[in-house]
């Protein structure tokens, strides 16, 4: 499987000023993806795509046919999770319910990116409504692991180039571990810094958007377009790095844990201050918590959809939602309560340790072979249930060739610093990135 070079700024850039033409670009874009997309299935099948982005492109053309006044994503590409409503396109979240039952008004973050030029390529595949129950979506790496969930399809596209920016979502670690088990970047930002409104949800107080792209120069063009007031900053100092020591970093295999060593040490010899510090030992009471705010929130989210169409929902969903209906709303209070502590907790540990960001493996360890799980997002569960931004890239190789990433995470807001940082940590692993960005 050939991996395509697509980095959202480059891309951007060429089409903004024409170096790139905007009709061959849709062109060599269809014809990857009808001829590579048939193997990782990434996206949703659509006929007439390429017709319907030829009319997208002759509007666009006509309303901006000078370069100097093109939005920042003129003519570029996304692709957006099923999971999100978007105008033109039937919303299914790998569901088997009709489309009609689901549908909306299109989601905030989809008419950002729509206002900013961007034309959408289509909508990729998810786990059933973004649980656990998967979809046909493999690996480009190796076609015979999964690309992770629940945003499978939007990490698989952009690591195989067929979109230079895909929408995710995370409610526990559908960004960060696709991610990295993909060899992309993925962004999680501070909760509700992108608004929401318009996604299908599994549970409004763990769910955050998510992108996914190959470069983190364009990972930054996007967050500043879609992020409620950015602020373009360029931080001249490294960051201190945090590493929890205990029980939550013990939970990555043996793989994980040796590679993430390395990462460590790799940081460190290019100047990076690290401390250990004693942090999230108790990561089962929080995976706890967690887990009955999602599974009582997704019940109340499908109550009436449920109700009507539970025998249409597949297995794990229904599991879920059985779980979630016998929680209590004392549980669910305390659940959403524990949130806010869990954030002010490790902010004051940030504080009191002198730490910039905490920096962890991205996944336990590379993406698992077969497609029958998505693999485990216990590395990324804390930063969701806290609403702390953030960030995973490519940061070496496992045994097998896969990817496997690091994951920095930022204060709550700190989204911008976050970015900064991690596009110049990330110059430390370039070689291993699987594109010539």
């Amino acid at each position: 499987m050939h991996l395509y070079p697509a980095p959202l700024a480059k891309i951007s850039e060429d089409l903004v000023n024409g170096t790139l033409d905007l009709k061959q670009y849709i062109n060599e874009v269809c014809d990857r993806l009808e001829r590579d997309d048939i193997k990782v299935e990434s996206f949703l099948p659509e006929q007439g795509r390429r017709e319907r982005l030829m009319k997208e492109a002759d509007s666009l053309q006509q309303s901006y046919p000078e370069p100097e006044d093109r939005p920042p994503l003129y003519g570029v590409l996304i692709g957006v999770k099923d999971v999100y409503r978007v105008d033109g396109f039937p919303t299914r979240a790998n569901s088997n319910l009709d489309p009609k039952v689901l549908a909306g008004s299109e989601a905030d973050c989809v008419r950002l990116l729509r206002q900013a030029g961007a034309l959408v390529l289509g909508k990729t595949v998810t786990t059933e409504f973004a649980y656990f129950e998967p979809g046909p979506t493999r690996n480009p790496h190796n076609l015979a692991h999964t690309p992770g969930g629940s945003s499978s399809g939007s990490a698989a596209a952009v690591a195989a180039g067929f979109s230079p920016l895909t929408f995710g979502t995370q409610t526990i670690g559908s960004v960060n571990r696709p991610a990295a088990f993909c060899g992309v970047v993925g962004f999680k930002p501070s909760y509700n810094r992108i608004n929401t409104e318009g996604l299908l949800y599994f549970s409004r107080s763990a769910d955050h958007v998510g992108c996914f792209t190959q470069d983190l120069e364009g990972m930054i063009l996007a967050a500043g377009i879609l992020c409620h007031d950015w602020k373009e900053i360029k931080v001249t100092y490294k960051p201190v790095l945090g590493v929890p020591r205990g029980k939550y970093l013990e939970q990555a295999s043996e793989e994980g844990f040796a590679a993430f060593s390395g990462q460590l040490d790799r940081l460190s010899d290019a100047g990076y201050s690290i401390k250990e510090v004693a942090a999230l030992d108790d990561i089962e009471t929080i995976a706890d918590w967690h887990r009955k705010l999602i599974a009582a929130e997704m019940a109340l989210e499908h109550e009436e959809r449920y109700a009507d169409y539970g025998d249409l929902y597949k297995p794990r969903t229904r599991e879920i939602i059985e779980e979630g209906k016998a929680v209590s709303k004392a549980e669910l209070e305390e659940a959403r309560k524990q949130q806010k502590e869990l954030r002010e907790r490790l902010e004051t540990i940030m504080r009191e340790a002198e730490i910039s960001l905490w920096v962890t493996p991205a996944a336990k360890g590379p993406a698992p072979e077969g497609i029958e799980s998505t693999g485990d997002p216990a590395m990324n569960m804390p930063w969701t249930n806290s609403g702390l931004p953030s960030v995973s890239f490519p940061a070496g190789r496992s045994k097998n060739g896969l990817p496997l990433g690091v994951q920095l995470i930022a204060p709550f807001m700190g989204d911008e610093l976050l970015l900064s940082w991690a596009s110049e940590a990330a110059l430390v692993f370039e070689e291993f990135q699987a594109y010539n960005l």
